[in-house]
């Protein structure tokens, strides 16, 4: 489908419902933004479909549409398999695979209860009219646990095909360093189940679905426009919040290293901040921005932002602007402080613009625009 068609539609697509507010001036570009639907109910993530309508999960368990006109449906979409919300957990994070044109499948991640309490699970469904059929779960974390915390979770296809999940330590940190369990750990899987040449196949003392681990929250994840490498960002405690490139089998560290520090005493956690055979994060946050949602930029809307990772923040309710060297984080901007309110997911649109989430009880789908 050609760049032009996806021109077109956006013009039909995601008509705001109010006006551009005054413009703000960033480092490199003056921008305004616009409301587009209000009304949800904590969004968490939006995935655009080719025809130029939009789906938008929200926290509580309903899968929304906004029509190629920008309207909100009025009933979410039905089919999916029952969602509690628990805690931090709910309806999660929403994707389309590369032969979705063909498939028809959308993917989506949740919180799924059990006899022993929750944990992150994945499913995807056939979208017919509006709704999912022939729904199929293909993930569950195990073991599931009581706590409330820390589900990760974002899905994303490499080039191959293969789908990455991260996932959160549930609140248990001792999880991220047990190969056992799947908390704390970046899933990799395929239609078949299990790449044969995930890193841990074959071992009697792990999850053969683990990619990397020692992670404590990963609320963003993007493949790089030109490597194809996937990178994810994750919470830290006070302090602490990472931006990776995990690499196959490799051990991140949470909570044996980390740069946080423990809530209400701000005391040291673990061993340190390095310690032989864990990573190094790429980039590091002493002060927590709680980062949520990530995109790098590949659109002409704004010339100078091309190649540069877009970051929300929860806690500053703020976006965060990193400018790289290859790998190298070499600086970084934070804009719309206070705007918008807490910056939940961020996206690329096929317009080449950038569409956000805010998380709130009347969350906001909300699009950056050049300046005129």
């Amino acid at each position: 489908m050609s760049l032009r068609y996806f021109a077109l539609l956006s013009c039909l697509l995601l008509r705001p419902t109010g006006t551009a507010a005054a413009p703000v001036d960033t480092e490199l570009h003056r921008v305004d933004w616009q409301v587009v639907v209000s009304g949800l109910d904590h969004p968490w993530s939006l995935a655009f479909l080719p025809d130029g309508r939009l789906l938008i999960t929200e926290r509580v368990g309903r899968l929304r549409l906004v029509e190629a006109d920008g309207r909100l449906h009025p009933k979410p979409i039905a089919g999916l398999p029952p969602i509690h919300p628990y805690g931090q957990g709910g309806l999660l994070d929403v994707a389309l695979p590369p032969d979705f044109a063909r498939s028809r499948r959308v993917y989506f991640s949740f919180a799924e209860r059990g006899p022993r309490g929750h944990g992150t699970a994945v499913a995807f469904g056939v979208l017919r009219g509006h709704r999912l059929e022939n729904v199929r779960v293909i993930f569950r974390q195990r073991p599931k646990t009581a706590e409330t915390r820390h589900f990760g979770s974002r899905l994303v296809f490499d080039r191959q095909g293969h789908l990455f999940i991260t996932l959160g330590d549930r609140g248990n940190r001792s999880s991220a360093q047990d190969l056992r369990r799947h908390a704390g750990s970046l899933i990799r899987i395929d239609d078949g189940g299990i790449p044969p040449d995930n890193p841990l196949v074959g071992r009697s003392d792990a999850q053969p679905e683990i990619w990397s681990y020692g992670h404590r929250n990963m609320q963003g994840a993007a493949l790089h426009p030109l490597t194809g490498k996937l990178w994810i960002h994750e919470h830290g405690p006070q302090g602490g919040d990472e931006l990776n490139i995990p690499e196959a089998g490799k051990n991140y560290g949470w909570p044996v290293i980390t740069y946080g520090r423990e809530y209400f005493t701000d005391l040291p956690i673990g061993e340190g901040t390095r310690k032989p055979g864990m990573a190094q994060p790429i980039h590091y946050w002493e002060r927590s921005i709680a980062p949520s949602g990530m995109t790098f930029y590949t659109g002409d809307r704004f010339p100078r932002w091309r190649g540069d990772l877009f970051i929300g923040s929860l806690k500053f309710r703020l976006l965060v602007r990193l400018h790289l060297d290859d790998d190298r984080v070499v600086h970084e901007e934070r804009m719309l402080a206070d705007r918008l309110g807490r910056i939940r997911d961020v996206r690329q649109g096929p317009d080449g613009l950038i569409y956000l989430l805010t998380d709130a009880d009347d969350g906001k789908l909300v699009r950056l625009l050049p300046a005129q």
